[in-house]
């Protein structure tokens, strides 16, 4: 029972109000995606060190944006492997893949980052990207600024977010064969449904199904009968 609801048909006992209130559904949209070309082209653009390390994190490991920026150094488990997502979305932790690829960048951004802030601090509760507020990471909004600016660089017009690296993730994992349970584990998913949405959007796995009008045109192609009993008379 809904706020409303609940107000009109309890609390003020006018029935005849509560009848009236309907559920009005939002649009379901499909997420943007990039292809692989416009990522690339985005990385190899981006300026700086600290922008290609970013961008690196929410392509290669479908991080959302307050994830990327609040990640510490002791989040990173080279032994493993695997990159710690300390109490994101709905107060969950969660582990994503850290390929060698991505290692490799981390270690250069560790020794190039700013070291102001480190003093006093233990090495494994610092900042991977610290802002310009003593004890604390740069903004999400300092990161989409970031991105804009690059996409505009790398000649991108599709509308796109800092989210669509995410989307974009999950996307062309699935497009790859990788299962949908496991890219929603790594999206962290409470839900299926959130990630199947993503095989809407897999152009690479639509566009190899082949039509059935194709088959029309190529008499040598049928479609395979099932073997079983005939039907009674």
């Amino acid at each position: 029972m809904t706020g409303l609801r609940f107000l009109f048909r309890v609390t003020l006992r006018r029935l005849d109000l509560a009848q009236e209130i309907y559920h009005i559904k939002e649009p379901q949209k499909i997420p943007l995606v990039m292809s692989q070309d416009e990522t690339r082209r985005l990385l190899a653009v981006a300026k700086t060190l600290k922008a290609r390390v970013l961008f690196a994190r929410g392509y290669g490991c479908g991080l959302r944006a307050s994830e990327i920026v609040r990640l510490k150094a002791g989040d990173i488990d080279s032994a493993q492997g695997i990159i710690r997502v300390v109490q994101s979305k709905g107060r969950k932790d969660r582990n994503v893949m850290l390929s060698a690829e991505m290692l490799a960048l981390l270690r250069q951004w560790w020794k190039a980052r700013p070291r102001w802030y480190d003093i006093g601090v233990p090495p494994q509760e610092r900042w991977l990207f610290p802002g310009l507020r003593r004890g604390k990471p740069m903004t999400t909004r300092q990161l989409a600024r970031l991105f804009h600016q690059t996409a505009d660089a790398a000649g991108i017009r599709k509308p796109v977010t800092l989210h669509s690296l995410r989307h974009s993730f999950a996307t062309h994992l699935l497009e790859h064969g990788t299962d949908v349970r496991v890219i929603q584990a790594l999206l962290g998913h409470s839900k299926l449904d959130a990630t199947a949405r993503y095989t809407r959007v897999a152009t690479g796995m639509i566009s190899a199904v082949e039509s059935p009008l194709d088959l029309l045109s190529e008499p040598g192609k049928r479609v395979k009968k099932r073997r079983g009993r005939k039907p009674a008379a």
